[in-house]
This record gives structure tokens, C-alpha cells and sequence, in this order.
């Protein structure tokens, strides 16, 4: 595989890059190859050109495993947004905008992302079918760039962040409570009155024994205790709902529950302060037609959903 005297890539170039970045996401030469749909062989010549073309190891290999060295990942990191590049080229002269193909993998929180971020990709893969969506849900914090995700759906307060960052939608938060623990315990008529009141601990949140409210106009704060902490939304309002306690959870994971009279919502005059639900990429990837496509979609829909929840709120 020869280098071009005029500095572009050639064909051959641009498939030994595709074939690095399928052995780079598989950790395999053989997942790689059946990811492309080519022979071991094939995959295998394509990486050692490139190495050689290169004059670096881009791979460590042994009997049981393949890993990037620290020279594949830097150039993984490059040859990923080229490679998008190369594909949105492709989109826009062959006109397939209208048929719009390939991967978009995406990691989510467990909860939100079984319960509704499903719900939402639905639709947008009926529409495109050529679009191959690969899901990953998960509780713990991903590194998009170091893990190889495109999109990553977050719910909450960000944190500083170099990731490019679209909010899709506002987030309500809902303090609510089982009948069964309002009809023992009381309802309390204040914010102030959860001090006295068993509340149930989101321990994922950032500050999650400290609850702000927005009364009148002003922001409140108030200081929570309970007997109950979980790392998931989902986990809380199962306890709520079993009248444990009081919660404060973001509407999707408490929203069939309210409807249905399991849960109350509570201080319809002070509303908790609002979370987000959030669209993040990687900074230096070029956005294909899909991934705008995608993100555009989602935008729309939870816009349209996050419409409906305010408008149950007040």
C-alpha cells in the first residue's frame, strides 16, 4: 500500500482504516472481520499494511487478546472523525441523505434508557432502517472517547465537561410520596417539613441529601434525611411507592406511577428544581448525517414529551 505523492488517501488507505478501527472496537481480528463482513486474512493484511505503512505497532497481539498500544490509541482517536468524514462525503454525493446507513453507538443511563430512550429510538430506526444502533445501559460514568461512543443520553446537572454537549429536553423533578405513607405519616405542607419526614436518597445525584425547591420565586433549600439511599432513580420511587418514604425523582421514573394513584405528587405551589436530559459527544468528531439526524430527532421528541410533563405540573 503505497503513500499518494499528492497527500491524498487512497482507497486501499481508507479500508486498512476501517479495518484498524472494527480490530480496535472488537479487541478482535475475527469480530472485525465479521463486523465488515471480509475474511480474518483480509482484516489482518489490511492492519499490518497500515502498520507497516506507518512504521508503528498499532496493536498488541498475543494468543488470547488484541490491545491498542498507546500509539493506536492516539491514532484511533484521529482516524475515527476522517473516517465520518469520508462516510458524510459519500452521504452527500451518492444523495443517500434520504436513506441514511451505518453505525451510531450510544450509551445511556439503565433506567431512563430501558424505560424511554428506547421508546424514542423506535420511530427513528423504523425510519432508517440502514442505521445500526448499538445500545449500551449502564449506571456508571462512561468515558465516550476512551470506550468508543459516539452518543452518550445523560440525565441530571452536567459536570464540567470537554464532551460537545445539546440539550434535548428539561427534566422535572417530582417530590411525591405512596398514599399509604401520607395517610400514617401525614402530608407535609412545606418543603421545610421534609426535615421531620423519612425521605428516600437518589446517592447518584451530586449533593442528594440536599433538596432545592423554587417558592415564589425564590430558591429554597432544604436539608433531608432517611433511612434509604440507591445509586438509581428506579430503585427510589420502588420504595416510595411501597410507602417507605418520601422521593425526590425525575419524572420518567415515577411517571407511571402517578397516573395511576401509587404516588402523589407533592408542594404543587414550589417546584423542585428541574434536571436535564442531555445529548454528549466527542469534541473532535466531524457529526455525520445520521448522528445529526439522530440527535435532531431526540430533540424533538423529548421537547415534545418534556411539554407534557410541564404541563402535568402545573
Amino acid at each position: 500500500m503505497g503513500t499518494p505523492r499528492d497527500g491524498l488517501l487512497t482507497m486501499d488507505q481508507i479500508e486498512a482504516m476501517r479495518a484498524f478501527v472494527a480490530v480496535a472496537k472488537e479487541n478482535s481480528f475475527t469480530g472485525a472481520a465479521g463486523r465488515l463482513g471480509k475474511s480474518t486474512k483480509l482484516v489482518s493484511n489490511h492492519v499490518a499494511a497500515l502498520e507497516r505503512r506507518l512504521a508503528a505497532q498499532l496493536f498488541h497481539r498475543t494468543t488470547r487478546s488484541v490491545t491498542l498500544t498507546d500509539l493506536g490509541t492516539a491514532y484511533l482517536e484521529r482516524c475515527r472523525p476522517l473516517l465520518d468524514q469520508f462516510d458524510e462525503l459519500d452521504d452527500l454525493v451518492q444523495d443517500r441523505h434520504r436513506a441514511l446507513s451505518g453505525p451510531i453507538r450510544i450509551t445511556a443511563p439503565t433506567g431512563f434508557g430501558s424505560a424511554w430512550l428506547v421508546q424514542a429510538l423506535a420511530p427513528f430506526q423504523t425510519e432508517h432502517p440502514a442505521i445500526e444502533i448499538d445500545l449500551h445501559l449502564t449506571d456508571k460514568r462512561v468515558a465516550l472517547v476512551e470506550e468508543g461512543f459516539d452518543l452518550g443520553v445523560r440525565i441530571g446537572i452536567l459536570r464540567d465537561s470537554t464532551l460537545r454537549v445539546r440539550k434535548l429536553a428539561d427534566m422535572p423533578l417530582v417530590v411525591c410520596a405512596a398514599p399509604s405513607y401520607l395517610e400514617t405519616h401525614g402530608r407535609p405542607a412545606h418543603p421545610q417539613s421534609l426535615a421531620s419526614h423519612n425521605c428516600l436518597i437518589n446517592g447518584d445525584r451530586q449533593g442528594p441529601e440536599t433538596w432545592h425547591f423554587m417558592r415564589e420565586g425564590e430558591a429554597l433549600s432544604v436539608r433531608v434525611t432517611g433511612n434509604f439511599t440507591a445509586n438509581m432513580p428506579a430503585a427510589v420511587a420502588a420504595m416510595a411507592i411501597g410507602g417507605l418514604g418520601i422521593a425526590c425523582s425525575p419524572r420518567y421514573a415515577v411517571e407511571p406511577a402517578l397516573a395511576d394513584g401509587r404516588l402523589e405528587a407533592l408542594f404543587e405551589d414550589s417546584n423542585a428544581m428541574d434536571f436535564g436530559v442531555y445529548a454528549l459527544y466527542p469534541p473532535n468528531r466531524h457529526l455525520t448525517a445520521r448522528m445529526r439526524a439522530l440527535i435532531d430527532h431526540l430533540a424533538a421528541y423529548f421537547g415534545s414529551r418534556s411539554s407534557a410533563w410541564e404541563r402535568r405540573q402545573s
